[in-house]
């Protein structure tokens, strides 16, 4: 069969028509030939077509160049089919397992990146994100470095930024408080504890160190909380506040600026009248008969003499009256910075009550704020009622020492009236400053102004302590009487007339807390 085939191609170069194809596919060739480009021909074969002469010299030389140019085509034919069938059967073989296994570990190189390409909607978002958080993190640039403000971060976008992260809202305007640090650990117990010692030993220098000035504050809210329940009476009435606490206000003024004033008047008399009465007091001592017996003996005279006109004296006086004009000066500014700070309590006190309310915690703040309401209450009773009795023991002065005609009976009556204030021992000065006034200023009835002064204090005082003062301080504070003079004799032991002052209505209120905390705890036990 192999041989036919050029034998038909050899007729039919010889009669000038192209031979018939083969029905028969040769051994080389497929089954199911697919179709392939066209042969390439070798360079041999395409120089002798093109040098091929138009018509051949002799037959047998036409047949033998016409068998040749058709065995090329055929192998070419032949090649071509072959390299098809490969790449398909490589192309539909299953890949092998060592090729997957190169694929898996060998990773594929990434394709260059495309500048034009857009990116995926999630990777622009992370990467605007990157460059806020980078942007945000940068520091503030200045003109002359960057040149260029455009990129420096926003502080209002910062500020606001910070608010969110903090969960500032209308109820936690700075942020919502972080979660209480736990005190479980040794470590943290003892550094926690070691930690309050120390800012206790502070506190206490620093109290020491500021005594003046807290001992003026506290007066000031003392007084402040104690004229509160005429400020309240005059609210009542329908006065609005600040005018109700400038009325009460001007009255206490009024009430310091009168005493001032009386006691102006008595102290310059008899200043004058001492300067104008020493030289006949040196006369009386000099013919003093005792007094002259003891000069012959002791020379008191001389040495009297020499004492006065000594350097020693007349430093030591001049030390003197600079020493009461500092105390004086010092009393007089103290004065005015307490009516000041009570001024300022006074106008504030809801305010200041309601910040101090919202420091316990909000499942206790009501009953907190009715034991606070209920211990303000007392101190203020406590007030009223010591204003009462000095104001009783002011009037019972001036009525008693102007019936038995003593002179500055005005003045002598205030000077009661303020030391009455003081707890206990506040009356007894009051009387004993009384006595010597009449003793000294009655003339020839001096012996009996004295002794009908110390009479009528003795008695007085009797009906105060024990008739006034206990009603008063049962209606107003509801403290029992032995409880009051332990408070007064504790308080002036350790702040001395403040200590006094403040011990009565810090008793009440530590009385209060124990009934009503205190006790009820014990019951329930």
């Amino acid at each position: 069969m192999p041989e036919e085939t050029p034998q038909k191609d050899r007729a039919a170069a010889t009669e000038g028509r192209p031979a018939e194809e083969s029905p028969v596919p040769s051994e080389e060739s497929p089954a199911t030939p697919k179709e392939s480009p066209a042969p390439k021909k070798g360079p041999a074969s395409s120089k002798k077509s093109s040098e091929a002469p138009e018509a051949p010299e002799t037959e047998g030389g036409e047949a033998q160049e016409a068998e040749t140019e058709a065995e090329t085509e055929a192998g070419a034919e032949t090649e071509t089919e072959a390299g098809a069938e490969a790449e398909a059967a490589e192309a539909e073989a299953p890949e092998s397992a060592v090729a997957k296994a190169r694929k898996k570990q060998v990773p594929s190189p990434a394709p260059p990146p495309d500048d034009d390409a857009p990116e995926p909607p999630d990777a622009r978002e992370a990467v605007e994100a990157r460059q806020e958080a980078a942007e945000n993190r940068l520091p503030a640039v200045r003109e002359d470095e960057a040149g260029d403000l455009d990129d420096v971060p926003d502080p209002a976008h910062d500020l606001e930024q910070r608010k969110v992260e903090a969960g500032v809202d209308q109820r936690f305007p700075f942020g919502r408080p972080g979660e209480p640090i736990g005190t479980s650990h040794p470590f943290k117990f003892g550094f926690i504890a070691a930690l309050g010692v120390i800012t206790a030993w502070m506190l206490v220098q620093a109290a020491q160190n500021a005594k003046s000035v807290i001992v003026m504050i506290v007066v000031a809210l003392f007084l402040a909380v104690g004229l509160n329940p005429a400020v309240e009476r005059l609210k009542k009435v329908g006065m609005p506040r600040t005018l109700a606490v400038a009325t009460v206000f001007l009255g206490v003024i009024l009430f310091f600026a009168g005493f001032v004033a009386s006691l102006v008047q008595p102290v310059s008399e008899q200043t004058d009248q001492l300067r104008k009465n020493i030289p006949h007091y040196v006369q009386q001592l000099q013919d003093n008969k005792t007094l002259a017996k003891w000069d012959k003996r002791y020379h008191l005279l001389e040495k009297a003499e020499k004492a006065v006109n000594s350097n020693g004296f007349q430093q030591g006086l001049t030390d003197t009256a600079t020493g009461i004009g500092k105390v004086a000066l010092n009393g007089v500014f103290q004065t005015i910075t307490i009516l000041i700070l009570t001024l300022y309590f006074l106008s504030s006190l809801p305010q200041i009550k309601t910040f101090f309310y919202q420091l316990a915690p909000r499942s206790r703040r009501a009953r907190v704020a009715l034991l606070g309401d209920e211990i303000l209450d007392r101190i203020g009773g406590y007030v009223a009622g010591q204003f009462t009795i000095a104001f009783i023991a002011g009037v019972s002065t001036y009525i008693f020492l102007s019936v038995l005609d003593v002179k500055y009976a005005t003045a002598l009556a205030l000077i009661v009236a303020v030391t009455d204030l003081i707890p206990l021992i506040g009356a007894t000065i009051g009387a004993v400053i009384v006595c010597l006034v009449a003793f000294l200023t009655g003339g020839d009835h001096s012996i009996t102004h004295g002794i009908a002064c110390i009479i009528f204090y003795v008695i007085y005082q009797q009906v105060e302590n024990y008739v006034v003062y206990p009603r008063v301080m049962k209606r107003t504070v509801d403290v029992q009487p032995a409880v009051t003079i332990v408070a007064a004799l504790v308080g002036a032991a350790l702040l001395g007339v403040v200590g006094a002052l403040l011990a009565i209505p810090t008793a009440a209120a530590i009385s209060l807390l124990i009934r009503e905390v205190v006790m009820p705890r014990q019951e329930n036990m």
